[in-house]
């Protein structure tokens, strides 16, 4: 007799079967909206409850899951290029599991989609939710490149939906509180920032292992032209774990970068801009090829060179040094304010310790960052982290890394590479304009329109 689990599960040769119209949308062309979804979905009235599908339901998707589940949704659907994953989290749900995250896309049942696939897929994965009527929880970083992100935005904007970027600290009492006494001029005029020196990624050369069964390892790269499997590319972090290898990310420049940056961003009133220049200092990037399993550390103290300044406007000089992973250290005229993941604090202390009186800049407010989202969704507004806020904080990340890599290119550092945040191009550097996209293999493409 079959069991549930099977019964619920579809893998992506009977889904591609199945489903001739979404086969013959590829992936490198809009995806096809059945008839009638925006009309069906994507809406949920206030008592509604919100039906969720997950895409990418790993270490990180299957804990925003779990925190969804509990907030009044129903998860449906669930989808992971590791079948094994995808049947493990459905049958926690009573859901339906499939290999091909099109399948889920397909269903008028599902209001919003959770993203938390490895980086090169958010963009893509992204974009047909949102063509097709879903709303969009998506991991950070938001995107691969600029151009994913502003193409991302693009979409989410034609079709009118609900995305939220999961940089969690902004749902943060204590971030709030230190970004909204920086804004409301409690330290003065920010005249200098240091951050965290986050490290850009390095290159793989992992020996090949036997591809498992229930594993779709060329759907898992995607767009990037395939590499030979090794169990330690499906891990975010490990010996070294995805995150460190260029091809799928921009390594801890933009995996705790995003984090952050987005606080710098917050802090300085910058969701719709950013830097407007960017240079490097020191020995040009030299970055390591790992041809066995090896742990972060050697990589992490080779990429972490040459050292990344930034300029905001105003003449705001941000340094790449020893500042907290999880914030910066922002220094004004009237003193200095350390915003980090759950702590605040200032010199002098009373900074932060004297209430605000009527501050004349308001930030939007948010105590549960999941919560949030399913406010905006039902109530069809921008959440906290928005998309363009999501892009701007990650573009701020892409800069550092191709700052970096231009000096590799080059072999020199010192460039200051003019920034221009309205046109999203550097105006000074072709080399550095190279690297504002990459390439993607076929059918992987990003729509020519959204």
């Amino acid at each position: 007799m079959e069991t549930q689990s099977k019964k619920r599960t579809m893998s992506r040769r009977s889904f591609l079967s199945k489903s001739a119209m979404l086969g013959a949308a590829g992936f490198g062309m809009p995806y096809i909206i059945p008839s009638g979804v925006l009309a069906m979905n994507g809406n949920p009235g206030a008592n509604d409850r919100i039906v969720i599908g997950g895409i990418g339901v790993g270490r990180q998707g299957l804990p925003v899951i779990d925190s969804l589940s509990n907030l009044h949704t129903r998860v449906a659907a669930v989808a992971d290029v590791d079948l094994n994953q995808a049947n493990a989290v459905a049958e926690r749900y009573d859901a339906e599991a499939y290999q091909d995250y099109r399948a889920l896309l397909d269903r008028d049942d599902i209001d919003a989609v959770v993203v938390a696939t490895p980086d090169q897929w958010h963009a893509l994965n992204s974009i047909h939710a949102a063509q097709a009527g879903k709303d969009i929880y998506c991991e950070k970083p938001l995107t691969l490149t600029v151009h994913e992100g502003r193409v991302l935005t693009e979409a989410v904007r034609k079709y009118d939906r609900v995305l939220q970027t999961g940089s969690q600290q902004r749902s943060s009492a204590i971030e709030h509180r230190g970004c909204t006494l920086i804004r409301n001029g409690r330290i003065g005029k920010v005249q200098r920032i240091i951050s965290a020196n986050y490290e850009s990624p390095w290159h793989n050369g992992l020996p090949g292992e036997t591809v498992p069964e229930y594993l779709d390892w060329d759907m898992w790269c995607g767009p990037v032209e395939p590499h030979l499997y090794h169990p330690q590319l499906k891990v975010p972090r490990g010996n070294p774990g995805w995150i460190s290898f260029f091809d799928f990310s921009g390594g801890e420049m933009t995996g705790w970068g995003t984090h952050g940056f987005d606080q710098v961003q917050w802090a300085l009133g910058m969701d719709e801009g950013g830097p407007i220049a960017v240079w490097t200092e020191g020995d040009p990037f030299d970055p390591p090829t790992y041809t066995e399993p090896e742990g972060l550390a050697r990589g992490n103290a080779i990429c972490a060179h040459p050292k990344v300044y930034m300029e905001y406007p105003d003449g705001i000089v941000m340094e790449l040094g020893d500042g907290p992973r999880g914030g910066a250290i922002f220094m004004g005229v009237e003193g200095s304010i350390t915003i980090d993941r759950g702590i605040l604090r200032s010199d002098p202390e009373e900074l932060i310790e004297e209430p605000l009186e009527d501050p004349e800049v308001q930030l939007y407010q948010s105590t549960n960052h999941h919560q949030d989202w399913l406010d905006c969704i039902k109530e069809r507004r921008k959440p906290i982290c928005d998309v363009e806020i999501g892009h701007r904080s990650a573009t701020v990340c892409h800069l550092g890394n191709i700052a970096r890599w231009v000096s590799e290119v080059t072999g020199e550092t010192g460039q200051r590479l003019e920034w221009d945040p309205v046109a999203e191009r550097f105006t000074n550097s072709d080399v550095a304009n190279t690297f504002l996209d990459r390439e993607r293999r076929p059918p992987y493409q990003l729509p020519e329109t959204v």
